[in-house]
C-alpha cells in the first residue's frame, strides 16, 4: 500500500514523540488524522499533495488528531472533513463535518478503506481497514511499547476498548499504522498483549480492594510504583475505568469517592 507518512510534529509528555499522520495519494487523497496544524507538517503535506485534498478522515476528537481541522480547511477548503459524531468535541473546531459511519467505504487511490467503529479510548474513535493488504489504520487504539490511556472521566470506556480490541483482532490485520510509536508488523501479538495486561491490571484493583475501601488515589499509589507527577493523571484515568467497569458487572461498588469490592 502506497502511502506518505507525516509527522505532526508535536511532541510533549502526553503525545510521547509527536503524532503521526498518513496521506493516501491519488486522484482523491486523504489524509488520515488533521495534527495539531504545525506550519512544518501544513507544508509537508502540501508539498506532498500539490493538488490538494479530498477527504480528511479524523480517528477520534482529542486535540492531538484533530486541532489541526480548521488549519487544513484553510488551506485545502474543498476538502471533506470526516468523522464519526462526538457533538461536544467537534462543536470546538469550526470546519464542516461529515458523519461517518461504521461499515462505510471511503474511496482512495490505494483502493477502498472500511470505517471501523472501535470506541473505548473515545466514544468516536475509528479504525480504516485496507482488506487487500490488512493494513489498518489504527489511532489510538494500538501503540507498540505502551498501552493505552483510557480517559474515564472524559469519554473513555475499558468494556468498549476490549470490544475493539477483539473486532480488530476478527480481522487477523498483518500491519497497523497507529497515531504514535513505530509501525506494527504484527498487531494480533500486540493485541494479546494488551489484553493480558488489562486482566492483570483487573486482578490487582481488585487485590487493592481486598484489604479495604479505597479510594482512586491510594489505589494508584499503590499499584504505581516511582511514578513520575506528570503521569499521575493518566494511571489515575486507568484505574477509574477498570473500576467503572468492574462496577457495571457489580464487582464493586462505590461511597463517594470510595470503592469496596461488592460482597
Amino acid at each position: 500500500m502506497n502511502i506518505v507518512t507525516l509527522h505532526a510534529a508535536n511532541p510533549g509528555p502526553m503525545t510521547g514523540s509527536g503524532n503521526w499522520t498518513y496521506l493516501v495519494p491519488g486522484p482523491r487523497p486523504l489524509l488520515v488524522d488533521a495534527g495539531v496544524g504545525h506550519a512544518s507538517h501544513l507544508d509537508e503535506l502540501f508539498a506532498a499533495t500539490p493538488a490538494g485534498l479530498a477527504d480528511v478522515v479524523v480517528t477520534h476528537a482529542h486535540a492531538d488528531h484533530i486541532s489541526g481541522a480548521p488549519a487544513l480547511h484553510r488551506r485545502a477548503p474543498a476538502a471533506r472533513f470526516r468523522k464519526v459524531p462526538w457533538p461536544e468535541a467537534d462543536a470546538g473546531y469550526d470546519v464542516p463535518w461529515e458523519a461517518l459511519a461504521d461499515g462505510q467505504v471511503l474511496e482512495t487511490g490505494e483502493g477502498p478503506l472500511t470505517v471501523v467503529h472501535t470506541p473505548g479510548h473515545a466514544p468516536d474513535h475509528v479504525v480504516l481497514w485496507h482488506e487487500a493488504s490488512r493494513t489498518a489504520f489504527t489511532g489510538d487504539l494500538l501503540v507498540r511499547g505502551s498501552t493505552v490511556v483510557i480517559p474515564a472521566s472524559r469519554g473513555g470506556v475499558l468494556a468498549d476498548y476490549l470490544r475493539s480490541l477483539r473486532r480488530l483482532a476478527a480481522l487477523a490485520p498483518r500491519r497497523a499504522l497507529p497515531a504514535h510509536g513505530p509501525v506494527i508488523d504484527d498487531p494480533l501479538a500486540v493485541i494479546d498483549l494488551y489484553l493480558a495486561h488489562r486482566r492483570d491490571r483487573e486482578r490487582q484493583v481488585l487485590e487493592a480492594l481486598d484489604g479495604g475501601p479505597a479510594t482512586v488515589t491510594a489505589i494508584v499509589a499503590r499499584l504505581y510504583l516511582d511514578l513520575q507527577p506528570a503521569l499521575v493523571a493518566m494511571a489515575e484515568e486507568s484505574v477509574l475505568a477498570h473500576l467503572l467497569m468492574l462496577e457495571g458487572e457489580a464487582r464493586v461498588a462505590r461511597d463517594g469517592a470510595t470503592w469496596r469490592l461488592a460482597r
